[in-house]
């Protein structure tokens, strides 16, 4: 079967590229001598995930515990969730530790107490890190307070919790205008955890594990280790899709990107205007970040394969996409595209099925099983 005997919209991801991407990041990882842990978040796909764990992955990260059941279920052995989880959801995570090797993070010391207090119950241990702010300013304990040591120190006290270590997210990365400052951004990332990792040990903490991840920081890897408390572990997710933020923040190129909206036009009303069935039920609607301004909501790519930058996608309907023709463009009524996506990990969380393409050839489809698991 062709991917043209296929109604559009639909989510294609180009096989090859995906086995290249999974293949490339285990390769710097290896190189740079740290765990794997890639976030299933992007792809949602149990099948992914086994591919990355069959690549050298130690296990996945899931954004939240409804993630980490399906995946569990299905056999993955080693989840951590660098996401708040409130002991309110004991139960569940106490349901998951009979399948799977769990971690979670803490930043506030009344929750770690709160699990520390679950797991007494129960008489399990739950593996904890704590997880510091390095920047971006979302979640974390502040690595610079003073008593960021004796939170650390706190947490590691606790009975009924095994404490691993530090982890962070640079989630600033993604608002850097150079390749200078992300390098920056990837360095400081280290020096934080680093600094408070030597605050704590004097306290008597044992760190074991350092986790850091993101996309666009990855390949600074290199940048980050070769020093005490340097990095154990890297987190990246995006990175087997890829997406047009990526392009922009130099974490990837056209021919890398695996991810692609097959859409078709429905209509011309005017010559500057094109409408695609693909909406914002399809696409989403997050704008691309790089070092230079993108706009619109997605690259078309014309029925040839090039890139048409002079077609801008300025507006998503729910089923529409209103494409602004800035040059004169032969498109027509019935014509396929494709779509580079701004966010690839949005765009999958739409899907029922990725549709798997080897060339133009069909070559299967991948079911998106984590899918709406927002709790």
């Amino acid at each position: 079967m062709q991917l043209t005997d296929l109604r559009t919209p639909f989510a294609i991801v180009d096989i090859n590229r995906l086995r290249a991407n999974i293949n490339a990041m285990a390769a710097r990882a290896r190189a740079a001598g740290v765990a794997l842990r890639p976030h299933a978040k992007t792809h949602k796909s149990i099948e992914i995930a086994k591919m990355q764990i069959d690549a050298g992955a130690v296990g996945i990260c899931c954004a939240k515990l409804g993630e980490a059941e399906v995946f569990a279920d299905a056999g993955i052995s080693d989840i951590r969730l660098p996401y708040p989880i409130n002991p309110v959801n004991a139960d569940r995570v106490i349901a998951l530790l009979g399948k799977t090797r769990l971690s979670i993070i803490v930043d506030d010391m009344d929750v770690a107490q709160g699990w520390s207090d679950a797991m007494k119950d129960v008489g399990k241990k739950l593996d904890v890190l704590v997880k510091v702010d390095v920047g971006f300013h979302r979640c974390g304990i502040n690595p610079a307070a003073a008593d960021a040591a004796d939170r650390v120190a706190f947490v590691a006290s606790l009975p009924g919790i095994n404490f691993r270590g530090l982890l962070s997210h640079a989630g600033q990365a993604y608002h850097a205008a150079s390749e200078l400052e992300l390098e920056y951004i990837a360095t400081r990332e280290a020096e934080m955890l680093r600094d408070l990792a030597e605050r704590a040990t004097a306290l008597g903490v044992k760190i074991e594990e350092i986790s850091v991840g993101s996309t666009p920081t990855s390949r600074f890897i290199d940048k980050q280790i070769g020093a005490p408390f340097a990095p154990t572990e890297m987190r990246p997710g995006n990175y087997v899709f890829l997406d047009r933020t990526q392009t922009g923040l130099g974490a990837a190129t056209l021919d890398t990107c695996a991810m692609f909206i097959a859409a078709t036009v429905v209509s011309r009303p005017a010559p500057d205007r094109v409408i695609l069935d693909s909406g914002a039920k399809t696409l989403a609607l997050d704008g691309a970040r790089g070092f230079i301004a993108m706009p619109g909501h997605g690259l078309v790519i014309l029925p040839d394969g090039t890139p048409d930058p002079t077609l801008v996608i300025e507006r998503l309907s729910e089923e529409h996409a209103t494409v602004k023709a800035t040059m004169p463009t032969r498109l027509k009524i019935g014509d396929r595209v494709r779509v580079l996506p701004n966010h690839s990990c949005v765009v999958t969380n739409l899907m029922d099925e990725l549709v798997l393409a080897d060339g133009e050839t069909v070559a299967g489809r991948i079911k998106v099983a984590a899918r709406g698991r927002i709790s």
